[in-house]
């Protein structure tokens, strides 16, 4: 029978006990601290401070280390090349922004005017992708510091400040990287095979499905890091082309992981650990950047040619599969391997892509809609305290601009969280504040606050925000000293800033408190039957690996979405959670087809054309029942044909157990199951 799966879900257990929701939002993340980016920190945002004291000009230091906190918040990229963009592309918006407003400082009513304006090309900006949407953050920020804040010195002096820390960042991100050129990349790569591995391992056991989530992750970071950097290198380039080629040959061994798992799971025939030691010791050559040329980059095609001789289909197929990709990193050429360079589709070169996102974010509803809403808040927060005498009252915009981001996280949690984060680090602030001298002494302060920052972001939102408060007053301190006079007000104004938040940007919009979930899982059901009816056709080979790629990736980012609709107060939560297995059961479609796929490239026989038929059109019904459905509906699977030997008999049962899901009869034992899981 098919296997439930579905996110720990922990239950309030007595009125005292905080809702599930914040206690899912506020569970620390599991992630590595980037001890990189926590030194580059420390120094950064302190150097500028010192050089600014040494001057004699400390105000200008500390402008330079508000840039540099842009520079740390951004600096989340491996690779090098990614790095240019992720720092430098956002200064120069943040650079645009500060400008702005500071020549409508003082200004009145222009001021609210222009800051509302510079809100919603912000919020569409963010629409794009994830450098346009930290280059939109940047820009709104900066201008409503400048907006907010009287700056020293002519206008042009902030913004080449604030400039010069941000890349004082990047210049340190940098240093190695005529020492380490092409490491990240080939350390995303490698990641990707091991990945595979602990797929591989997982075959038959309950973990497969987690397993098999962290190869789509692996994946996707690997594709964008290496397409990035190849659509700006337009020569054929032999290292670029090596490392797309290593990827590309991983599709045939994740092809066969579902086949394997079958096999494990219903034929009691687990995998020899020799297969996954195996793409293990690939993965080894491919961090080193091992070629023919050096004695140990023989080793692999050593260790795969060590599998033991295969025994089924799925044994068989992950023999070829393994033996494939041990000959594509043993080839001495890699423009040898240039037929499979294009398998998952070239991407469009850079000045099409944004000619493309520009025309999209103009004509795009999602757009328009995201922009009006932060236009909406911060014109509301800029006329509030435009009216009623709030001290330093740029701090109330601010929190509006950092909680009202949707491509963040949960627009509700994060205020809830931004205003915990706020009071935790204003804690923080008010002892920095109360005993630490303005000075020299401030050096050594920031040295210790500014590398909590990227050590806590991995934690999540709300950790992030209590890091970033106590290094903001402090910097805010040397601009205007205040002293503690600062703590008080700035929690005032991140409580009206979170309410406005609140309010108007999440309570008035329904889409933001109502996910259309049915919609997003009918297009992926969509999308299944007609990956169903193109595995079992007469198309071509790439094509299919392209689809199964981006229905994997499409599936990834509903994944994500659910994960961020968990995190929302009733009924959204509930009604997530309610949902949750039938995205679980799309995923498993896939790796049933995929097995199937395998299984008769192998030797197994083909289904017939009506049993294809039949199983796109359950499927086609099901992505119909879900785009009627504001909840789960009664549905079953009617399969005509009952031949138990058929090759698609497994993934006949994903479908009926895909269809048992989305009842509220058929689908009792796994939602009965999701309570109690939330129960414990």
């Amino acid at each position: 029978m098919p296997r439930e799966s579905r996110p720990a879900l922990p239950v309030s257990l007595s009125p005292l006990t905080p809702p599930d929701w914040l206690v899912r939002s506020l569970k620390p993340q599991s992630a590595p601290i980037p001890w990189a980016a926590v030194a580059r920190a420390s120094v950064a945002m302190a150097l500028p401070l010192a050089l600014g004291i040494l001057a004699g000009q400390p105000s200008y230091g500390a402008l330079a280390s508000m840039g540099a906190l842009s520079g740390v918040i951004g600096d989340t990229a491996d690779a090098y090349r990614m790095r240019i963009f992720n720092i430098a592309v956002p200064q120069l918006f943040g650079a645009l922004g500060v400008t702005l407003g500071s020549l409508v400082f003082g200004h009145g009513w222009v001021a609210v005017g222009a800051v509302t304006f510079v809100a919603l090309v912000s919020g569409m900006m963010s629409t794009i992708g994830a450098v346009a949407s930290v280059s939109g953050l940047l820009l709104l920020l900066n201008c409503v510091v400048g907006a907010g804040l009287p700056m020293p010195g002519q206008w042009w002096l902030a913004p080449l400040l604030m400039t010069g820390g941000g890349l004082l960042v990047l210049t340190l991100a940098l240093l190695a990287w005529p020492l380490r050129s092409g490491v990240p990349e080939r350390a995303a790569v490698a990641a990707s095979y091991r990945s595979v591995a602990a797929l591989l391992d997982a075959a038959g056991t309950d973990t497969y499905d987690e397993a098999r989530t962290a190869v789509t992750a692996s994946l996707n970071q690997s594709y964008d890091l290496v397409l990035a950097r190849r659509t700006r290198d337009h020569g054929r380039n032999a290292e670029l082309v090596r490392l797309v080629a290593q990827l590309n040959a991983l599709t045939p061994v994740i092809e066969a992981a579902p086949a394997a798992d079958q096999a494990a799971r219903h034929a009691c025939v687990r995998l020899p650990p020799e297969v996954p030691a195996a793409v293990r010791a690939l993965a080894d050559a491919v961090e080193r950047g091992e070629t023919p040329r050096t004695e140990p980059a023989e080793a692999p095609a050593r260790a795969a040619a060590r599998i033991p001789e295969p025994q089924d289909h799925a044994a068989r197929a992950l023999d070829h599969a393994v033996l494939h990709a041990a000959e594509t990193l043993a080839d001495p050429d890699p423009l040898g391997v240039i037929g499979t360079d294009d398998r998952l589709g070239r991407p469009a070169a850079l000045r099409v892509r944004a000619r493309r996102a520009a025309r999209n974010v103009v004509l795009s509803g999602a757009s328009w809609r995201y922009g009006l809403r932060l236009a909406l808040c911060i014109g509301l927060a800029q006329s509030l305290v435009s009216i009623i005498d709030v001290p330093r009252s740029y701090w109330v915009a601010l929190t509006v601009t950092f909680v009202l981001k949707p491509d963040f996280g949960s627009v509700f949690s994060r205020a809830v969280l931004r205003a915990l984060g706020t009071a935790a680090g204003l804690v923080v602030a008010a002892a920095v504040l109360a005993e630490v001298p303005h000075g020299w002494w401030d050096v050594p302060v920031m040295m210790v606050l500014a590398p909590l920052i990227p050590a806590l972001t991995t934690r999540g939102y709300g950790y992030q925000t209590a890091a970033i408060t106590p290094v903001i007053l402090l910097l805010s301190d040397i601009l205007n000293h205040q002293g503690l006079g600062l703590v008080v007000p700035r929690l005032v104004d991140s409580l009206i800033g979170c309410g406005i938040t609140l309010v108007a940007g999440y309570l008035l919009w329904p889409e933001s408190w109502g996910t259309r979930i049915g919609d997003r899982l009918a297009d992926a059901v969509a999308d299944t039957a007609r990956y169903v009816e193109c595995a079992f056709g007469d198309g071509d080979a790439a094509a299919r690996a392209r689809m199964r790629r981006g229905l994997y990736r499409d599936l990834s980012v509903i994944r994500s979405e659910f994960q961020r609709a968990l995190t929302e107060p009733p009924p959204t939560g509930t009604r997530a959670a309610a949902w949750w297995p039938l995205v679980v059961a799309v995923e498993r479609i896939l790796d049933a087809t995929t097995a199937a796929r395998v299984r008769i490239r192998h030797g197994a026989e083909p289904p017939t054309p009506s049993e294809v038929a039949e199983v796109a059109r359950e499927l086609h019904g099901l992505a119909a029942r879900l785009r009627t459905s504001v909840t789960l509906e009664k549905g079953h699977a009617d399969f005509t044909d009952d031949a138990q030997d058929s090759v698609l008999e497994p993934l006949r049962q994903e479908v009926s157990a895909a269809r048992a899901v989305a009842s509220p009869q058929g689908g009792q034992k796994g939602r009965g199951e999701l309570r109690n899981s939330t129960a414990g």
